[in-house]
C-alpha cells in the first residue's frame, strides 16, 4: 500500500473520529438538556396523580416463612412487615423514594373488600385533587383520607374489584426512621 493512501486513510480516520465525537456530545448535550427541562417541569407541576409505586402487598399461608424465604434465596432485607426499597426520584435525584413490599396473612381483612390476593399502592402527589377528581368520575373512594407523619392515605376500587391504596408519601420521615432497605 502506497503512503500517500495510508496518509490518506489516517486524514479520514482523524475527520471521522473528531466529527463523530463532536456529534455525539453535542447530542448528548441537547438530550442532557432537554432531559434537564422535563425534570424541571415534573419538579413544579403539582397537578393530582399518581408518581410512582409505593407498595406491593399480597396474602400469604406464612407470611413470617414467606418473608424469610425472600430474605435467605433474593437477598430482600427484611423487617417485620416484608421489605422496603430505597431508590432515587428520578425528577429529584437527591431525593430518596420508598416502596413497601409486605404479605399478609391469608385471613387479613386488609385487602377487603376486594378478593383478590392482592393490593398495589401507588405514590401519588395532591392526594386531596386526586380523590376530587375520582369523585367526579364516579369511582368508589373506599374511606376517607387519612394522615400520618409519613403520609397520606386513602384507598378505592377499580371496576375490576382491584383495591387500590394511595399514599401520598413524606419520604424524609422515612429516611430519618432509618432502617434497613433493599438497594
Amino acid at each position: 500500500m502506497s503512503i500517500k493512501i495510508i496518509v490518506l486513510l489516517k486524514i479520514i480516520l482523524i475527520l471521522f473520529l473528531v466529527y463523530g465525537c463532536n456529534t455525539k456530545t453535542e447530542n448528548y448535550s441537547k438530550d442532557n438538556d432537554e432531559t434537564q427541562q422535563q425534570n424541571e417541569t415534573a419538579v413544579n407541576d403539582t397537578t393530582p396523580g399518581v408518581t410512582g409505586i409505593g407498595g406491593i402487598f399480597f396474602l400469604s399461608e406464612n407470611p413470617n416463612e414467606i418473608k424469610k424465604w425472600y430474605g435467605d434465596n433474593l437477598r430482600l432485607e427484611i423487617d417485620d412487615y416484608g421489605s422496603v426499597f430505597e431508590f432515587r426520584n428520578a425528577n429529584r435525584p437527591n431525593e430518596i423514594n420508598y416502596l413497601r413490599w409486605s404479605p399478609f396473612p391469608k385471613q387479613s381483612g386488609y385487602l377487603l373488600p376486594s378478593q383478590k390476593a392482592y393490593m398495589i399502592n401507588y405514590r401519588v402527589q395532591n392526594i386531596e385533587g386526586l380523590v376530587s377528581r375520582l369523585k367526579e368520575n364516579g369511582v368508589k373512594i373506599l374511606d376517607d383520607i387519612v394522615s400520618y407523619e409519613y403520609g397520606k392515605f386513602v384507598h378505592i376500587m377499580d371496576p375490576e374489584g382491584n383495591k387500590i391504596e394511595l399514599w401520598e408519601p413524606v419520604d424524609s420521615v422515612l429516611t430519618h426512621m432509618g432502617g434497613k432497605t433493599t438497594k
